[in-house]
């Protein structure tokens, strides 16, 4: 029976440093008294992850828009130029340093592919950047929805030719991921927790690595 190992992609597999793209393309506004920047960048992705709860549109004008509410919301002058610049860093991240001689491994086994909330002209290059080819790359472009949505995931079952039992999901984000798959009937699920976050008992069974550098031995390649 096939196996299929999909990831994630931001967060998992790339780098995403949207945070700190974020500052240097704010850098001359950030002086405003009394902002709290941690405070607008976590305002910043709550309002992106609201965004895609909603009907869908291109990541693109997620950026921007979710963007501009947070900024509105802390009294910076929102810019177009903001959402440009914040669009055309994505595509040049960069994956984490331990993915693409992983990724190998795995392919020596399992078919691999990544299921994203991403536009598919972004993830692209993206890709390019990770180095290793894939056998499916599913966007939500592709799927009309964005996890957590299950639309997502089924959209890409039925693109993989696989049922969920078949399939391996590894991934950073728990709330795009990990809560939305607990009830879904895969494999196994993997949960890359980079920043030494709480699990939880409720969304149990999944496996837990602080990165992709365990994933190979984990499942036996």
């Amino acid at each position: 029976m096939r196996e299929i190992v999909t990831f994630d992609a931001y967060g998992t597999l790339v780098d995403f440093q949207l945070g700190p793209t974020t500052l240097k393309v704010l850098s001359d506004r950030l002086d405003l008294d009394n902002l709290d920047v941690d405070e607008f960048l976590d305002d910043f992705r709550v309002m992106r992850f609201q965004a895609v709860l909603e009907a869908y549109r291109p990541y693109h004008e997620i950026l921007h828009s979710s963007l501009q509410m947070a900024m509105r919301l802390h009294g910076l002058e929102y810019r177009t130029s903001d959402g440009d610049a914040l669009v055309e860093a994505v595509p040049t991240f960069g994956p984490f340093p331990e993915v693409p001689d992983a990724l190998r491994a795995l392919k020596t086994k399992y078919e691999i592919a990544i299921i994203t909330n991403s536009d598919d002209n972004l993830i692209a290059r993206n890709v390019e950047n990770i180095g290793v080819d894939f056998d499916y790359v599913i966007t939500a472009e592709q799927a009309g929805a964005y996890k957590p949505d299950r639309q997502t995931f089924e959209h890409a079952f039925k693109t993989m030719g696989v049922e969920p039992s078949q399939v391996i999901h590894t991934a950073q984000g728990w709330e795009y991921d990990h809560i939305p798959t607990r009830d879904l009937g895969l494999k196994r699920r993997v949960w890359i927790n980079r920043y030494g976050r709480p699990g939880s008992a409720d969304y149990q069974p999944y496996d837990e690595l602080t990165d992709l550098s365990g994933l190979p031995k984990l499942l036996g390649c």
